[in-house]
């Protein structure tokens, strides 16, 4: 029996933005998920944060999970929103068929 997938894409990323402290970054993980419950279609939803410091100075680092049919707008929201990296976009429904996500 073939699984349908709903929400076809694994969307990931960190996203940093600098000169947040501990307070603001938790506004914005809150921000970030209230914008994609009301603006985006899809489940499994985590997203996680924590402040710290690096060369460039204080900044608060989010991870966000997101199961989406339109994990390039995911990105467009998030990139207004500070630096992204680490993002990846893995194909589920190929997954289940066994091929390279």
């Amino acid at each position: 029996m073939e699984q349908t997938i709903e929400f076809r894409y694994d969307t990931q990323l960190l996203l940093d933005k600098y000169g947040i402290d501990d307070d603001e970054c938790d506004d914005l993980i809150d921000e970030i998920r209230d914008h994609i419950i009301d603006t985006f279609k899809g489940d499994s939803l985590v997203v996680a944060g924590d402040t710290d410091e690096d060369e460039f100075g204080e900044k608060g680092t989010v991870k966000l999970h997101f199961h989406t049919n339109e994990p390039w707008l995911v990105l467009e929201y998030c990139r207004s929103l500070g630096e992204i990296y680490d993002i990846v976009v893995e194909d589920m429904d190929r997954q289940s068929r066994g091929l390279k996500g």
